[in-house]
């Protein structure tokens, strides 16, 4: 029996509400996205993932050699990396040469999107149209990135192989939840304002590699429909972060050892990312965007009662109770990463209304709302450089 279900108020629109007790921990609901990339800048600098799922395709010891730039760092305890049992299943598309996790990737891939996007030969051809793109993306987008690029090719490639159009044209009109000008505004807020003169010139570069203009399946790929799309894409894009070398800390953690092992491996750990801050700073993990069709609907709280996490190191989306959640109560996530999340009640409102375009009234906001409209030294210094960068 379904756990959820989503309803429409007045007051927040869509919600997700949970139909019976669901104790803290329960996986509410698993989801595979509508679709999923990885980002742009995190193929540029080598994390090896699954083109379809993500899953990554390096193992732990390359993986942390290549982010620590040590390739002499040898792990122990192979058996706890889960791409080790996994090597001789990966694969590539044999035309353009892409790496898949399994021939059911690959299988997935290509009956949903790649056989119309495939490069071939032309993959590394840094003058190809699709890469021409790819790269002006990279340019007007640096890291962290938001969503990824090739999200919207790979949606061309859906509506270049999609036996029902108006069946896919319904499954991303269920996306929108705002007008597209809100939804604009709340990506340029993401991106930075100059992202705002670019949209012209990167729906310019989408025509020329997908000859927009001669395609009856692409003919809704108007400037309006473009931003549209963008819209969509930047305001449901739910980010996802797999690693090999994070699944093998998690697994030694839970292995039986003696305390001598143990604290040696805990020693390498927290050696080990040390080294990989130095040398590659935020970039620990392979990451990547997806939309999800439920995940969509959920609600901001600041005191959220659920978390969405990737039980499964791919594209698997689980939402998980982190307390008990009473029948007809409403499921939230919260919208803030964990430490801005532990923010004042001005500095959180601040940045909801900033980048989301509302004011939160969630439970924890409505008990500080006597506080003092200010924040702590930090924080005016944080909100200080976040003015300077508009």
């Amino acid at each position: 029996m379904d756990k959820v279900v989503i309803k429409s108020t007045g007051e927040k629109g869509r919600g997700l509400y949970a139909t019976e007790l669901i104790p803290d921990g329960t996986t509410i609901f698993e989801e595979k996205p509508l679709v999923s990339c990885q980002y742009s800048w995190n193929a540029a600098y080598g994390y090896l993932a699954c083109e379809y799922c993500l899953r990554p395709l390096e193992t732990a010891e390359r993986n942390v050699q290549r982010l620590t730039n040590d390739p002499n760092i040898m792990l122990p305890r192979a058996e706890c990396c889960t791409v080790e049992a996994n090597l001789l299943n990966h694969t590539r598309c044999a035309q353009c040469g892409v790496l898949y996790c399994s021939s059911e990737c690959l299988s997935e891939a290509q009956q949903r999107y790649h056989a119309a996007i495939c490069l071939g030969a032309e993959a590394h051809n840094e003058q190809h149209p699709v890469n021409v793109l790819v790269e002006f993306w990279k340019k007007m987008h640096y890291p962290p990135e938001t969503c990824g690029i090739m999200l919207f090719v790979k949606i061309v490639g859906m509506f270049r192989q999609a036996a029902d159009l108006d069946a896919l044209q319904a499954q991303l009109q269920d996306f929108v939840h705002k007008s597209v000008n809100e939804d604009l505004l709340i990506f340029h807020k993401m991106l930075g304002e100059k992202f705002t003169l670019q949209i012209e010139q990167l729906y310019r570069l989408f025509c020329d590699a997908f000859n927009v203009d001669s395609d009856d399946r692409l003919r809704w790929l108007t400037p309006d429909g473009f931003r549209s799309l963008i819209a969509l894409v930047g305001t449901n894009g739910q980010g996802i972060g797999t690693s090999s070398f994070g699944d093998w800390v998690k697994n030694v953690g839970a292995a039986k050892m003696e305390d001598k092992e143990r604290q040696a491996v805990d020693e390498l750990i927290d050696d080990l990312y040390s080294k990989m801050d130095d040398v590659v700073g935020t970039f620990l993990n392979n990451e990547g965007s997806a939309l999800y069709a439920r995940q969509s609907k959920i609600n901001h709280s600041c005191s959220p009662n659920a978390e969405t996490v990737f039980p499964n190191s791919n594209h698997i989306l689980a939402l998980r109770a982190t307390r008990d959640i009473q029948p007809g109560e409403e499921i939230c996530i919260s919208y803030l990463d964990e430490c801005n999340a532990q923010r004042s009640r001005h500095t959180r409102q601040k940045m909801l209304k900033e980048y989301y375009l509302f004011v939160c009234q969630c439970e924890k906001c409505e008990s500080q709302i006597n506080d003092p409209d200010e924040t702590s030294e930090d924080e005016e210094e944080d909100d200080d450089d976040m003015d300077d960068s508009d």
